[in-house]
Parts: structure tokens; C-alpha cells; sequence
């Protein structure tokens, strides 16, 4: 089979295509003939060997994939070959075929697309998880939404006004970003490359700063943000796109009541029945037509590298895909 590998730390370059074995199922384990494959920020920073836990060489990125299963371990009673799947992995998913834990697998109806089932689940769990189990975003609330024209932005724009949110505050870098955010449901849209844009965002509040923030910038980026925090305030890092840390007091947090708190998929990933029951929730959305999933591009498995570029270029709006 193809795959796309990585046997040192770099730029998109190092992203090379291979030729290896196919790998056999066993016990709770299926193969799945892989139709779609998710591209995420977590995918560049393992090529860059900036992920939270180590990546360990040679390494094949990917942990979103959609497909067919087509072998089953000799403990798997819950699938069969032939059936339409999505699911997460740890890693291994830009290939054209791949293993999974049969009893993480999400099935699909025979109408729902790959390209669209791909997009739901990874930045779909991180975006749900990130309000509702982090944030614990409540009815009434406002809400911050940083990159809200990216994958995870724009389902947290619309999970945020469907959780009931009173006012969602989304920035983005250009106005055809700002576009997309206000047509998944933002309140207010402000471009954050602007100078001043953190008082516009305590204008829009009359002051009193949004509940809930979501933050994967890093820098300058999250401090500002901070500053943005209401009374009881929580802001939620789940990432460091501009691979810049940032440096603040702790105790600056007392005055106020307000929180830090960092948000880890694969933590989540530990607890089946929160899954299970988000997953739920979200895909009983997606069939009401209550949710849109944002497709930003279908490219080929070779184009990979391309892909990587595109997305760190923050040139990209909603949710990159790899068809092998």
C-alpha cells in the first residue's frame, strides 16, 4: 500500500511517499480501505516534532480517517466487512489502509459522504469538548471563537449558538473568513490582525468580556485574549499554532475568578461514553441540517506536503482532506 511517512523533523518536505505493507488485523482490530483522511494542525506539529507527547521516527501522520472495513481481528463481533466507517486513530491514517479498535468506530449511513464524515469527528469532538466539557459553556453565555473560519472554528461557532450561547464573538484574519463565520452563525465579527481588536471585543461585551474563549494561537494572541476574560471567565488553550509560548502571572487570575484550561483530545478520547454521547449529539445535528460541515479542499495522498503548506499558511478556510 501507499503512505505517506516522515523519518526526520522539518517542513512540509520531509512528508515522503512510500510503498510498505499492508498491516493485519488482530483481536478487537479492523483494516479499513481508507476513502478520506482528515489533515489537522496536531498532524503538522508531529511532522515537526512539536506534539504534546513525543513522535517517535519513522512516523505516518494521520488520525482521522473515513472508509470501508475490509478484514476484522478475531475478537471484533460489532462491525463486518463491507460497512461504512469514521473513526480516530492515534496515527497512521495517511495511507491507504489503516488499523482501528473496532469499539471506537462511528458507523455511517449509505448517504453520508466520506468527505463529510471525516470532517466531523476529530475537530467536531475537539470543538463540543472545548465548550461544553472544558468551557462549561451554559445557556445565555458569550462566547470567543479565535480562527473561526478554520476546521474546528466553524463547528465552534455553531455548536457555541446551538448550546444556546447568547452572543458568539468570531475573528479571523480576513474578511472572507469574517463571511464564513457570520454564515455558520457569529454575533459579532471582529479581524484580529487589526490593532485594538481585544477592545473591541470587551465593546461588543459592554465591557464585561466573554465567558468562554477559545484559544490555539499562542503569543501575543493568548495574552490579549486574557485580557478579554470576564468575571468567572474561562479560556481554553487548545493549541499553539504560532509555535510561540506565552508568559503570564497566575495570580492574576484571582482578582476575578476567572480560569486557564488546557483541552487534549486524546485525554477525551479515554472516556468512550463521553464520545459516544457528543458524537451522538452532533451527528443528530448534521441530519436536521442544524450543523454544516466546512469542506476547504480534497487533494490527492501525494499532495500532502502541499497540504501542510496551505494550512500553516492560514490561507485555508474549514476542513482539508486527503483522498488516497
Amino acid at each position: 500500500m501507499k503512505a505517506i511517512q516522515l523519518k526526520e523533523y522539518g517542513g512540509p518536505e520531509v512528508l515522503q511517499l512510500v510503498e510498505m505493507e499492508r498491516p493485519v488485523p488482530k483481536g478487537h482490530q479492523v483494516l479499513i480501505e481508507i476513502h478520506a483522511i482528515g489533515v489537522n494542525y496536531a498532524d503538522t506539529a508531529r511532522r515537526e516534532g512539536q506534539y504534546v507527547v513525543p513522535t517517535k521516527l519513522p512516523f505516518i501522520p494521520g488520525a482521522e480517517i473515513a472508509g470501508i472495513v475490509v478484514e476484522t481481528g478475531e475478537s471484533v463481533t460489532n462491525v463486518q466487512a463491507g460497512d461504512r466507517v469514521v473513526t480516530l486513530i492515534e496515527s497512521e491514517g495517511y495511507a491507504e489502509f489503516a488499523l482501528a479498535d473496532s469499539r471506537g468506530l462511528i458507523p455511517l449511513q449509505d448517504d453520508m459522504e466520506f468527505e463529510q464524515a471525516v470532517a466531523l469527528p476529530l475537530q467536531g469532538l475537539s470543538a463540543y469538548h472545548i465548550l461544553k466539557t472544558m468551557g462549561r459553556l451554559e445557556a445565555g453565555e458569550t462566547v470567543l471563537v479565535h480562527a473561526a473560519a478554520g476546521g474546528v472554528g466553524t463547528l465552534a461557532v455553531q455548536l457555541a449558538k446551538l448550546s444556546g450561547a447568547s452572543k458568539v464573538i468570531a475573528t479571523a484574519s480576513t474578511e472572507d473568513k469574517l463571511a464564513l463565520a457570520a454564515d455558520m452563525g457569529a454575533d459579532v465579527l471582529i479581524n484580529y490582525t487589526e490593532q485594538g481588536w481585544e477592545e473591541k471585543v470587551l465593546e461588543a461585551t459592554s465591557g464585561k468580556g466573554v465567558d468562554v474563549a477559545l484559544e490555539m494561537a499562542g503569543g501575543e494572541i493568548f495574552n490579549k485574549t486574557l485580557k478579554c476574560l470576564a468575571t468567572f471567565g474561562r479560556l481554553v488553550i487548545y493549541g499553539v499554532a504560532s509555535g510561540e509560548q506565552s508568559r503570564f502571572y497566575p495570580s492574576s487570575l484571582m482578582a476575578r475568578n476567572q480560569s486557564v484550561i488546557g483541552f487534549f483530545l486524546p485525554q477525551i478520547m479515554r472516556k468512550p461514553a463521553l464520545i459516544q454521547s457528543s458524537m451522538a449529539e452532533m451527528l443528530g445535528y448534521l441530519s436536521k441540517g442544524q450543523l454544516k460541515l466546512t469542506i476547504g479542499g480534497v487533494f490527492s495522498l501525494e499532495q500532502a506536503a502541499e497540504v501542510h503548506r496551505l494550512l500553516q499558511s492560514r490561507q485555508t478556510k474549514g476542513k482539508l482532506i486527503l483522498k488516497p
